[in-house]
This record gives structure tokens, sequence and C-alpha cells, in this order.
């Protein structure tokens, strides 16, 4: 009888979902995910000889950046077709970085079954897109080089229902998005508690949202920084309410391929440089005066005024001034995007610098 054996693709996507592989649905090792030979695919130039990212992307002429569809304050076009959002703002940084403008990148939406194989196949140079960091999505070909926003999962429910803490939801009906980690959050702290529920999984949030309002569920559940703008989308804001109470840890982080230290390292110090940026008072609105002046060493190594610390990184000398003056320190994107002055009125949280009560740290600059 003839074994016939799961496609590999099958499963990598079960392995970046974070879902165990049952006995029978391990494969040989001659049918193993060749995620070397995706990767080298993916940087050969035409001579055969293995290129990185970095010089691909130069040699196009723009980044191009893996975002939501449409997450309000993280990735959202407008009628124009020009994108704004947290994660919009990473990738404009990153290619204000490399080419002195936020422009040079272009926006690839991805669906939550469909981001990490476009990442894998080379569509893309970089994954920005509210996605988790998991240890099953970390080896499983690719790697995230740093904590853009600390999140965690929360729920949307009626204020009419009266419920104030998750527990209230047993026996409840809960609406999901598919291929998240949304469900297994779900299933572990409903089960560690000794209580039920169903569910009901869709295949984007604008479904998930729909079925909410019209009372399939009595709770929709995803990130609690989606919940803010999903709530506005609603006929009633005002009658919804988001629980105080996260059940997940949800470290939202860019992904790429493995294999390529130089990129890693770039997207990485892409995000450091905000947050260092942020913590010695550079912003969008100084930075030329703060070039001109650099009243400490380290804002003199951040401008690249003294070190030569971009050139390590393939970069130029004032590639930190580049991302500032085009887009901003990290708390000016957060405050454009998320913060008190828009309409998710999105408090800082474990997303205020190490300094101010939160969880962002960027290592220094020398």
């Amino acid at each position: 009888m003839r074994v016939v054996r799961p496609r590999p693709a099958l499963l990598l996507a079960l392995a970046l979902l974070g879902t165990p592989l049952p006995a029978w649905a391990e494969p040989a090792k001659t049918d193993s995910v060749k995620t070397d030979s995706v990767k080298t695919d993916a940087t050969k130039t035409g001579t055969g000889k293995a290129e990185g990212t970095l010089a691909q992307v130069k040699a196009r002429g723009h980044l191009v950046c893996g975002v939501s569809p449409g997450v309000a304050g993280f990735s959202v076009p407008d009628g124009q077709g020009h994108w704004t959002g947290l994660d919009v703002d990473f990738c404009r940084a990153l290619a204000a970085a490399i080419f002195d403008s936020p422009e040079a990148v272009r926006f690839i939406p991805q669906s939550s079954a469909a981001r990490f194989t476009a990442l894998q196949s080379g569509e893309i140079d970089v994954l920005a897109r509210n996605t988790t960091w998991t240890l099953s999505r970390d080896t499983a070909a690719m790697n995230f080089p740093a904590i853009t926003f600390y999140d965690g999962q929360g729920f949307l429910v009626r204020k009419a229902l009266n419920i104030g803490a998750v527990k209230q939801l047993d026996r409840a009906t809960i609406c999901l998005q598919q291929g998240t980690t949304t469900e297994l959050n779900l299933a572990d702290w409903f089960r560690t508690r000794g209580l039920t529920y169903q569910v009901v999984t869709f295949a984007n949030s604008e479904q998930t949202l729909g079925a909410y309002e019209s009372g399939r569920c009595d709770a929709y559940s995803t990130d609690q920084s989606s919940l803010y703008g999903e709530r506005l989308k609603t006929a009633h804001p005002d009658e919804h309410v988001i629980l105080s109470e996260a059940i997940s840890k949800e470290p939202f982080a860019p992904g790429v391929r493995q294999g390529d230290d130089q990129w890693r390292d770039i997207v990485a110090w892409t995000h450091y440089a905000m947050l260092d940026a942020e913590e010695a008072g550079i912003r969008q609105d100084n930075v030329e005066q703060m070039r001109r002046e650099a009243p400490s060493p380290d804002a003199r190594r951040i401008l690249g005024l003294e070190g030569g610390y971009g050139e390590r990184l393939g970069l130029t000398a004032d590639w930190v001034a580049r991302i500032v003056r085009h887009v901003g320190n990290y708390g000016d994107s957060f405050a454009r995007n998320l913060g008190d002055g828009t309409p998710l009125k999105i408090p800082r949280g474990l997303n205020a610098l190490w300094n101010q009560g939160g969880l962002q740290y960027g290592p220094p600059i020398r």
C-alpha cells in the first residue's frame, strides 16, 4: 500500500501557525521542508552568485514590505493608495535608512495564511504585519529581529451583557479570525480554568466583525490593539467595550528570512534606532538642530557625527538622522498612529520606553 505523505508546504504552514504535527504527519527526511533551498533561490543573481537582501533592495531601487490588508493604526491604505500606520512607518523608516526616502517602498497586503509563504518565496523583503513572535515560527526558516509592539489577546463585548472579566464568558460563543495564534490561546486559557466555550472562525477580520455585530457571537477575540480599531467600525462604538484583561503575550515583530545576518541586523537596528532617538530627545521636529548642536556623546553617535556605526551595517553614517527626519522616532510614530491624538487612543503601556515604565529598550549605538 502506498503511503501518501503530507506536502512540505502544508507542514511549513502548520509549523508557522504553531500547530503540533501528529505522528502520522511527520514527513520522511527526503520529504522535509527545504528551507535552505527557498532562501537560496530568493537570494540568487543571474550569475548564480549568492546576493544579500540589502544588495537586492538597492539594485531594485525600493523596499518591498508585506503588511496587513487593513488594521487601524498599523497598516491602512487611503482612497489614493497611500499607506499609514505603525507597521507602515517601520517600513518607511527602513527605506529612509537605505535610500534617504520614505517613499522608496512598495507595500504588498498579506493575509494571515499567505504572509509566511510570501516572505519565504522572496516576494517581500520584510514582513511587518502585526505578527506574533513564537518559537515555532522562529524555527521555521524565519527570524524576528526586534519586538516593535507588545500586545495581548483581548475581547470585545457588548456593554449590555455587563461582562467585566473574561471568566464571565464561560459557555459563550466567540468569533475569531483563521490563521492566527488566537484560537490556541483561547483553548489554553479556557481549558486551564475548566471553562467551556464555542468558537466560530472566519477568513478575515471583516467577516469576523460582521458576525459579531449580527449577534452570531457573544464576543470577538483578537489582539487588543486591533480591537480598538474594530470597535470604531461598529455601527454604535459606544455600545461595545474592550475588556482590560489580556489572556496571552503577543509580541509583534517584523519577520525576515534566515541566513542573512546583515539584513537581520539592519531591520533590528532600524527599530532600535527609533527607540534610541526617542530616549535621546531626537525628534522629527528637532533632528536638524540636534545635528548642529549634538549636546551629548550618545546623540553624536546616534546621529552619525562620530563612530561610523552606520557603515558597519552597510548604510551611511547619517542613517538614523534619515529615519528621524523622514519618519520620526518611535514616540513620534506611536503618537501619530495610535496615541491620544488619534481616534484609537491606545495608551503607550508596555510600549513606553524602559525608563518610563514600559518594555521598549534600544541597545546603545556604540
